[in-house]
């Protein structure tokens, strides 16, 4: 439908609402819409309320299928944010929520046993055709891209995030771990990032699984320009995330082979690896060929948990592929930082169980717009980056590399040789100086910044960091 023909949609439904006094229910808005040769699906219905109650136009009371619409007093047509109806959360913290977020939100809180049991359904996934569907509206991606613009855009991919590199670090590693339950505080993820500090009377597990989120964060910012919704990409993140953390160790980086189940949920994904690695090969076709990195983005989110590719860590990865478009635009990534891990699973929820993405859309742009104030704040802090290591970064890593896995001790004469073919002579003794400062603070918790394994740091017997820091 041309943008002519919404336009005379909302009008009309906006001229329904306002004839009530008493508001309108969405199943009275329909009935009067068919009654007046009009038809409109139930989800077109929705969709089109929540572009009049975002511009202010109309107005809504109530909440789940109780919800009912009157026309606005004074109709704000400058509204940007997303619609902000109430909603009862007993006192916990929530996100603004959609009348369509209410709903599903209203399912998925009903009883186990009142809830029917589902399976996958490949047809939510086959249906949607690549940038000519779409999950955020023409007026939310507009939204979303005045928010996360930055002065970055004409740079290389990834020069953004490089640029809060310390920040997005933490602030991602620590937050999305919180959505799977784990109890470092920021202030613990700052000191195991920075220092490598294990914090007191946490398990292995959460150690490893932050370990594990700051060095894939790494590997996308790092290679920005090479990632992408791919298979290479999407395996390799996976085998970070999942390092150390599987039962079965082989089944880190591959798809899975046998039945899961996940609780909380009457959802059933599918159990034949011969159709999981089908649709995981559609799923990242039909990623690639989107267009608006915030709809991919947000497709990543919606289809890589449905499908559950993987025995564990679905939703990690689908949180740091949603990355991969922003980083690789210049855009201000997406941290999770303060979102409710009762609204991301609710939202989840609505898709596993009805295909829904309302709820979890408006997580998404809360907590998008929630990132953005945070890194234009820290941004601005911090000032220009340092344009010599911006210059040499993949020559810093590389001879950083060479010389722990060559188990060398790093001595300038030794730096100096490694460099000679990759630096400017000019360049030649301030980029000596910048490796001996990597090496000397060089511990477990950055390695994987220059894209080594742990155990090849454990080998190297010339580390430095604690006789520095004594």
């Amino acid at each position: 439908m041309n943008h002519s023909g919404i336009d005379r949609e909302l009008d009309l439904i906006g001229q329904l609402v306002a004839a009530s006094g008493e508001g309108q229910s969405i199943r009275a808005l329909a009935t009067a819409l068919a009654e007046r040769r009009h038809p409109m699906p139930r989800r077109t219905l929705q969709r089109r309320l929540d572009t009049l109650l975002a511009a202010g136009r109309i107005v809504s009371r109530g909440g789940g299928r109780a919800v009912v619409y009157t026309r606005a007093a004074v109709p704000d047509t400058t509204a940007a944010a997303a619609p902000n109806l109430p909603v009862d959360t007993g006192g916990e913290a929530y996100v603004p929520v959609s009348s369509g977020g209410l709903e599903v939100r209203a399912d998925v809180n009903r009883p186990l046993h009142e809830r029917r049991p589902v399976g996958y359904n490949r047809a939510f996934l086959e249906n949607y055709r690549p940038n000519q569907d779409a999950y955020l509206s023409a007026a939310q991606r507009e939204r979303l891209h005045e928010w996360g613009r930055t002065r970055a855009d004409a740079r290389p991919a990834g020069t953004y995030a490089r640029d809060i590199m310390g920040r997005l670090l933490i602030d991602l590693s620590w937050a999305s771990s919180r959505l799977e339950g784990n109890t470092y505080s920021r202030l613990d993820t700052v000191r195991l990032i920075e220092q490598g500090h294990i914090a007191e009377g946490k398990d292995a597990h959460e150690t490893q699984m932050i370990l594990n989120h700051k060095a894939a964060i790494e590997m996308i910012v790092e290679s920005a320009d090479e990632v992408g919704f791919n298979r290479f990409t999407v395996l390799n993140l996976h085998a970070i995330l999942s390092d150390n953390l599987m039962s079965d160790p082989t089944a880190s980086g591959r798809l899975r082979v046998r039945e899961v189940e996940i609780s909380g949920t009457v959802f059933f994904p599918l159990a034949v690896p011969q159709q999981i690695a089908e649709c995981f090969e559609e799923v990242l076709n039909k990623a690639a060929q989107i267009d608006d990195p915030f709809e991919q983005a947000f497709f990543g989110m919606v289809h890589l948990p449905y499908l559950q590719p993987f025995e564990d860590v679905n939703k990690r990865v689908s949180r740091l592929t949603a990355n991969i478009p922003l980083v690789r635009e210049n855009l201000c990534p997406l941290s999770f930082v303060d979102v409710p891990e009762k609204a991301y699973i609710e939202g989840t929820l609505g898709v596993y169980e009805a295909n829904r993405v309302d709820l979890l859309r408006d997580v998404f742009i809360w907590a998008y717009e929630r990132s953005c104030q945070r890194y234009l704040a820290i941004r601005q802090s911090l000032g220009e980056p340092d344009a010599f290591r911006l210059k040499y970064r993949n020559a810093v890593m590389q001879v950083v590399q060479e010389v722990v896995r060559g188990e060398r001790a790093g001595t300038r004469s030794e730096v100096e040789t490694l460099a000679r073919s990759l630096v400017s002579p000019a360049d030649l003794a301030t980029f000596v100086d910048a490796i001996q400062s990597d090496l000397d603070h060089l511990h477990l918790g950055n390695v994987a910044r220059y894209r080594l394994r742990l155990s090849e740091f454990e080998r190297w017997p010339f580390k430095r960091a604690d006789r520095v820091a004594g």
